[in-house]
């Protein structure tokens, strides 16, 4: 790869002043009722302002009616609006009203590394919460991504922080420019489901700021969030819901956070300390801000100014946010066509092509014989009969273990989507092969990895036979990628890469579709597959997405917002031993106690207290591949295309604020394709510990069969900068500066030089 020098020097100053950096921000709503709200404030008694600051109901904290306050109504979750519950358990409401569209998971929306489908899904989902009489969305979810067996890997973003910070800015400007607020969570470094809510994440203040609290900052500066949701954990000692790094000194002094903060459900762990730190509301029971908050006021131990202020921000939320009549409320359909449509659109976007290697010779199709042909696009000529194996071509995946789910009107399986896209011409034989990891298996305690069954496995192994293509459905389940657990290894469940062997000795022309929300390990399956897939928990049209990108309607365009790994063993948390921790393995989870044991109970308050000590520091995911020369399965940002795409004429050109990265794009096929670009910055002379490399922008073009654009990502200033932990402050190194563009951290033809000074 050669390195073009260009005859530029970037000034720091012009790039990036720290002043600017921690000043800027976006132009906030909230604080438009400033005079209105000092007066709701003089008007109210003590009592009242503490009734506002705890759970009224399971998702709703308490107004004032008297004054024409209304109560503030929670959507849970980050993917689609939940089914009401009963006003104080966990249980249905069993309404016919209730029902909403299942979105992408969060995993699957960063797979399509698109800021405009991010930004429409925020918009639908603030749709169908305002349908639903919603004033907050319990989401994005947009930790990150620093454990593939993380139990919420699939509601969360990614790994790289701008990526994760780019897409929650635009889903949180969709939701909020609609009408809804958006409750950014879970604030902060909640990276792990087991002990979530008793370990203590010990980081510094530099991977703190640059990793892992990038993405809220951003969505906080740049997209005005309104709400954030503390997390159950603890930080360098401190709990998140009572942290005063966290919320004072970061969120409100040095962000500009204007808006309201609530605990996780049962997160918090007290009442002076929580209230002064700057929590707003304690959810969904009152055990710390109800009487023990009141009292605390009366003993002067919190003053009423605190009270007062905390009041004040879930006012400003309050007068934003236009209330819904709760006559109103649900008394419309939701999960309509537009909502449907969106979708859909972030499905497409979001299938991820790993391989596709051509086969020939005795085991290919006719046409293949002689020239290696891929399996990808399905030859409609050639192919007459599919078999489709595994249960997760039938399996939905809208509801399922702990936690956040959806009652969706609609949800196409991807057997279905092929039935329906490939219509009757071709005949399609289904096989479950494999019985999944189900909630019985889950509450017998059993582990996801069974042995193969071996009657589904023989009838499979038949089926495949008499095929002219097997389209394999393996990956996991809603059971076995859960809130309030982590899985305990990335091999695929239920005995499926005993099947996929058996499988492709049977009949090699194997399609692999993996159905996950993480990584797992496809060492098994990509050997015996010529070509394999990546479809994600993809939503209520996620199997009809599916079948037009097999089919070749549509050209796959995701790319992987996550590393895969070879094996478990080499991501940085368990490399270096943080991960996981020893512990008691009795210890329930917070949340699940919680719901099994009501509203009001108290949470468990484990006296073991693991310890998180987050030793790889800023070298997540790709990032430590990189510096430790460790292969993985593929790399970050991976996604191939039935196009193929040529990057060529790399330009960089200073701007105010920052510089401009140009080169041309060209399909050199005759699809019509979207190809994501990519931007990495290198610093191959700085004084300071960097990676190999870090993106720092990204754009998804579309290009028609033999078109070539010219295409500008820009890099901002912000981005440029390394967080200065003896400043406290961002800062702009000079220096060389690479910059390397491509289709993916591992594919990045192009590379220039310029200098800051």
């Amino acid at each position: 790869m050669k390195t073009i020098r260009f005859q530029l020097v970037i000034l720091a100053s012009a790039i990036a002043s720290t002043t600017l950096a921690q000043t800027q921000k976006y132009p906030t709503q909230l604080l438009g009722h400033e005079f209105q709200i000092e007066s709701i404030i003089k008007g109210m008694t003590l009592e009242e302002k503490i009734s506002m600051l705890h759970g009224k109901n399971m998702f709703s904290s308490a107004g004032v009616p008297r004054l024409g306050i209304a109560d503030i109504e929670y959507a849970d979750g980050p993917f689609g609006i939940r089914e009401e519950m009963e006003p104080h358990s966990w249980n249905s409401a069993h309404l016919t009203t209730d029902s909403a569209t299942f979105f992408p998971t969060g995993s699957a929306l960063a797979a399509t590394w698109s800021t405009d489908w991010a930004y429409a899904y925020g918009r639908g989902m603030s749709k169908e919460a305002r349908l639903r009489g919603k004033d907050m969305i319990l989401g994005p979810a947009i930790n990150i991504q620093r454990i593939p067996t993380g139990g919420r890997t699939y509601e969360y973003l990614s790994e790289d922080p701008l990526l994760s910070g780019q897409l929650a800015v635009a889903y949180t400007k969709g939701a909020q420019e609609d009408g809804t607020a958006v409750c950014l969570k879970h604030y902060a470094l909640n990276n792990q489901e087991d002990y979530r809510g008793t370990v203590d994440v010990q980081i510094s203040d530099r991977a703190m700021h640059e990793i892992y609290l990038r993405p809220f900052e951003m969505a906080v500066r740049e997209a005005d969030a309104w709400g954030v949701m503390a997390a159950y954990n603890k930080v360098n000692g401190r709990w998140c819901s009572e942290n005063e790094q966290l919320l004072n000194t970061i969120l409100r002094q040095q962000w500009g956070f204007p808006g309201m903060v609530i605990s996780d459900w049962g997160g918090v762990h007290s009442t002076v300390d929580a209230v002064s730190a700057g929590m707003n509301v304690e959810m969904p029971g009152n055990r710390f801000f109800g009487q023990a908050l009141l009292d605390s006021v009366k003993a002067g131990k919190v003053s009423e100014d605190i009270i007062n202020q905390r009041v004040r921000e879930i006012l400003r939320v309050r007068l934003t946010v236009k209330p819904i009549d709760k006559a109103v409320a649900n008394s419309k359909p939701v999960g309509n066509d537009e909502e449907m449509l969106t979708a859909l659109e972030v499905a497409r976007r979001s299938i991820v092509l790993l391989k596709n290697t051509p086969i020939s010779g005795k085991h290919a199709l006719k046409a293949a014989k002689k020239q290696p042909w891929p399996l990808l696009p399905i030859n409609l000529t050639e192919v007459k009969s599919i078999a489709v194996i595994g249960e997760n071509a039938v399996t939905k995946m809208a509801l399922g273990g702990v936690g956040a789910g959806v009652k969706t009107r609609k949800e196409i399986t991807p057997l279905e989507g092929l039935q329906a896209v490939l219509g009757g011409g071709k005949k399609i034989t289904y096989a479950p092969g494999y019985k999944s990891f189900d909630r019985d298996s889950r509450n017998k305690r059993q582990s996801p990895q069974q042995p193969a069954d071996k009657q589904l496995m023989n009838e499979a192994v038949k089926v495949a036979k008499g095929a002219d293509l097997v389209i394999f459905f393996a990956g996991d389940n809603r059971e076995v990628e859960t809130e309030g657990s982590d899985r305990k290894t990335i091999t695929l469940p239920s005995g499926q890469d005993e099947l996929a062997l058996a499988l492709a000795k049977a009949n090699p022309r194997m399609v692999t579709v993996i159905v996950s929300g993480g990584p797992v390990d496809i060492s098994t399956v990509d050997a015996v597959s010529p070509a394999l897939v990546v479809s994600w928990f993809n939503g209520s049209m996620g199997g009809l997405a599916l079948a037009e990108v097999l089919n070749g309607n549509i050209a796959p365009s995701g790319k992987l917002p996550m590393s895969w790994p070879k094996k478990l063993e080499d991501v940085p948390a368990y490399a270096t031993g943080t991960y996981p921790q020893k512990a008691d393995n009795s210890q329930g989870d917070i949340f699940v106690g919680l719901v099994n044991q009501g509203q009001n109970a108290r949470a468990a308050r484990a006296s073991f207290q693991p310890v998180a000590k987050y030793a790889e520091e800023s070298l997540v995911g790709y990032r430590w591949y990189d510096c430790k020369n460790v292969e993985v399965a593929y790399p970050f940002g991976h996604g191939l295309s039935y196009a193929t795409f040529q990057y060529s004429n790399l330009k960089v050109t200073p701007t105010l604020d920052g510089f401009d990265v140009s080169f041309t794009l060209a399909n050199n096929t005759q699809f019509e394709a979207e190809e994501v670009a990519q931007v990495y910055v290198s610093r191959p002379t700085s004084n300071i510990d960097r990676p190999v490399k870090e993106l720092k922008g990204f754009s998804r073009v579309t290009l028609h069969g033999g078109e070539s654009k010219s295409v500008t990502i820009p890099l901002r200033r912000a981005d440029l900068c390394h967080w200065d932990e003896a400043a406290g402050a961002w800062m702009l190194e000079v220096g060389d500066c690479d910059v390397l563009v491509g289709g993916s951290s591992g594919e990045l033809p192009l590379r220039g030089r310029v200098t800051i000074q």
